[in-house]
């Protein structure tokens, strides 16, 4: 079991699945679009396999078989763009009727969903492409079109699918002019974007649709869990070797754009500073001069194709800022493609000075071991906690009065390391409970009873920390260690392995792969970081929102849960509610930290968002208001570092050290400083957080 988790821990981050496979070179005949022996087989391993290993023990019958269905739908037509609900009705036969297809292993049903879907994509593009050429769009019209119908009904009729499909090409063609496109360049960006969309949907074959269909069985149950077709299998075992290749960006599909998932740490986008998790990618191009490809619509793996390329050459990306609305022009944004190296991941320390005293700031970006290196018998091999207990040394060498880790963004990695690394901080014991499929339960204890640092303590998160950093900031938190200062986390508790399919069949036919949930994280007090996360003892103003994010957002993940709390012994019990008052003191009034706050409220806003004016003027003007505020609070917040101001947002500032490419505005200190007036507030209150040895 362990091996297991070291080994998920250590990759989950960097997996990428979609609902559409990589496109064929000819297109596929739609009289080949059946099933055939090989899935059938599949199908009902899968569900062999399911029903044995997968955490969460559901029956498949008719409740599920109507979740499939609806799952299946959302992953052929997200936006409900293509179907009518008279097609809908049509399908309600299958409602009840899916289980026994999987069990039965009779997938006839998926495939006719298909075809018919494949026939309605064909009928929308075509009239997309007519009112293309027909270009009567009034732009003077006070109108509004909704972008965002996941939660929209379907449309009742033909009629209402012709008038969504004719907002949808008046706000395309807006978009583009409100960009600076010249009409010939419109109609030839959104020509090609439909026929490529088309000419995508027809190289849809078998194992495509197969696929899509299992997934949706596979989702229905919890959003970790999904089967690899033996085509995708092979890419993502190439996709595993060069993952540390390319511009360090993991990408999910979400409707028809191409969305940033995480910015690898050290990597070529984290350095550039210009791509942000929620940013989305509309356009690819290679090189300085290679023509803008626009991939609204692509697969995911084309995407990936498109963007991956060879060390130290460049891609172009257009891009539409998380930050910037649906409705904005995209931004074009150049990266230099790399490789990352351990040492671009590697923890880092600085010192703040906050309140008269000195903190030491360990910023952790990932949980990384070189487990080739140990392998190979390596004394010198690189990990998170060797890093971090040099960096302490060091530290303490600066008489430091208190220590903040900043695990802000850190996905995770080796559990080894999240286990090691607390016991940096704690003389010995458990650290995180793992309760697997059976209900047996492993606990990872720290054993080493060396104390490396017992000095105040801080752990500095947001939203963005999930697994192993929830592991850490939990047993740190359960221990009553250090203070947990921040966002609440991601929320993912679970774990994940591999299952090679072809093991459960007869013959020598690769039936490709099953990633399976099979365990759940749980701390030491009984509770799970699952779904809530890890809830920081005081939080910052900017946690506003987080509610929506992470594994909270997600369709079908596996509740909260509580076991048994594991035998340990608490180091200390903080008193907030006088350090919780000063801080909401001083945020109050701190500039910084409006600008943080402001901002992040117009994000949420901006998300909460699901239709856009299709008035030109007024969608104008809305663009315009939003650049000028989030110009006028970038340049209140460079004036307080001593920063030119801006002309206008994405300019560059010629006098920038290197030490502030990616953080120009200083946010990431914002976040540091004030973690270490929290901590300097607990020094004061004579109550230093140490752990006593037993």
């Amino acid at each position: 079991m362990k091996k297991v988790l070291i080994h998920w821990l250590s990759v989950c981050c960097l997996l990428v699945f979609s609902s559409a496979a990589p496109a064929v070179v000819k297109e596929v005949s739609p009289d080949t679009l059946v099933p055939d022996s090989v899935q059938r087989q599949t199908a009902l391993i899968v569900n062999r396999v399911l029903k044995k290993y997968h955490y969460r023990k559901v029956v498949l019958d008719d409740a599920l078989s109507s979740r499939i269905l609806d799952r299946y739908l959302k992953a052929l037509d997200p936006n409900k763009s293509f179907f009518t609900q008279q097609d809908i009705n049509a399908f309600e036969k299958y409602r009840h009727r899916l289980d026994d297809a999987i069990a039965d292993g009779k997938l006839g049903p998926a495939f006719e969903i298909f075809r018919k879907y494949r026939q309605r994509v064909d009928q929308r593009l075509d009239l997309a492409l007519s009112l293309l050429e027909k270009n009567s769009f009034d732009f003077t019209r006070d109108e509004t079109y909704r972008f965002d119908r996941e939660d929209a009904p379907w449309a009742q009729d033909e009629a209402a699918i012709r008038e969504l499909w004719r907002k949808r090409m008046k706000n395309d063609i807006l978009g583009l002019r409100l960009a600076g496109k010249d009409e010939k360049k419109i109609r030839e960006t959104l020509e090609k974007r439909y026929k490529t969309l088309r000419r995508r949907i027809h190289q849809w074959d078998a194992d495509d649709v197969f696929q899509t269909f299992i997934n949706a069985y596979t989702l229905s149950i919890e959003p970790h869990t999904a089967y690899m077709s033996p085509e995708r299998s092979e890419n993502f075992d190439i996709s595993m070797r060069l993952s540390l290749q390319g511009i360090g960006a993991v990408l999910r599909s979400e409707d028809e754009y191409t969305t940033i998932q995480k910015v690898v740490p050290g990597g070529p986008a984290d350095k550039s500073g210009q791509l942000h998790i929620g940013d989305r990618i509309v356009g690819v191009a290679q090189g300085r001069d290679g023509e803008m490809e626009d991939i609204v619509g692509w697969p995911l793996q084309d995407v990936v194709e498109k963007i991956r390329g060879k060390k130290d050459t460049i891609v172009r990306l257009n891009v539409l800022p998380k930050a910037a609305g649906i409705g904005a022009p995209a931004k074009t944004i150049s990266i230099v493609r790399d490789k990352i190296k351990l040492e671009d991941q590697a923890a880092k320390s600085s010192i703040i000075e906050a309140d008269g005293m000195r903190f030491g700031v360990i910023d952790v970006p990932a949980f990384y071991r070189d487990f080739r290196g140990q392998a190979a018998g390596a004394k010198d091999f690189r990990s998170t906690t060797r890093d971090v207990r040099k960096l302490i040394a060091e530290l303490q060498k600066e008489k430091i009065d208190g220590i903040v880790v900043d695990l802000r963004n850190n996905g995770g990695g080796s559990l080894t390391e999240a286990t090691e690394l607390t016991g940096l901080f704690i003389p010995f014991g458990p650290v995180v409970q793992v309760k697997d499929s059976r209900g047996n339960i492993d606990v990872e204890r720290d054993t080493d009873p060396e104390e490396v640092y017992s000095g105040p303590l801080a752990v500095l998160v947001n939203r963005n920390s999930a697994s192993a950093s929830e592991i850490f900031s939990a047993a740190i938190q359960d221990y009553g260690r250090g203070l947990i200062v921040g966002e609440p986390t991601f929320g993912k508790g679970t774990v994940q392995s591999l299952v090679d399919l072809s093991r459960f069949a007869r013959g020598k036919n690769d039936l490709g792969r099953l990633r399976l949930t099979i365990a759940q994280f749980f701390r030491v007090q009984g509770g799970s970081t699952q779904h809530k996360g890890v809830i920081p003892d005081l939080l910052f103003p900017t946690a506003e929102g987080s509610g929506k994010h992470g594994e909270r957002s997600l369709d079908n993940a596996l509740p909260w849960a509580e076991i048994k709390p594991v035998k340990y012994r608490q180091l200390g019990h903080p008193e907030l509610s006088m350090l919780q008052r000063k801080h909401e003191q001083r945020v109050e009034h701190d500039p910084a930290f409006r600008f943080l706050v402001e901002q992040n409220r117009e994000i949420n806003k901006m998300q909460e968002k699901n239709e856009v004016s299709l008035l030109e003027s007024a969608r104008k003007k809305e663009w315009e208001q939003r650049e000028q505020r989030a110009l006028e609070r970038r340049n209140k917040l460079r004036a307080l570092r001593g920063l030119a101001p801006l002309a206008k947002l994405g300019e560059e500032d010629a006098d920038m050290d290197a030490d502030h490419e990616q953080d120009p505005e200083g946010i990431s200190r914002i976040m540091q400083e004030e973690t270490a007036k929290i901590l300097a507030d607990y020094i004061r209150q004579n109550q230093p957080i140490t752990a006593q040895a037993n």
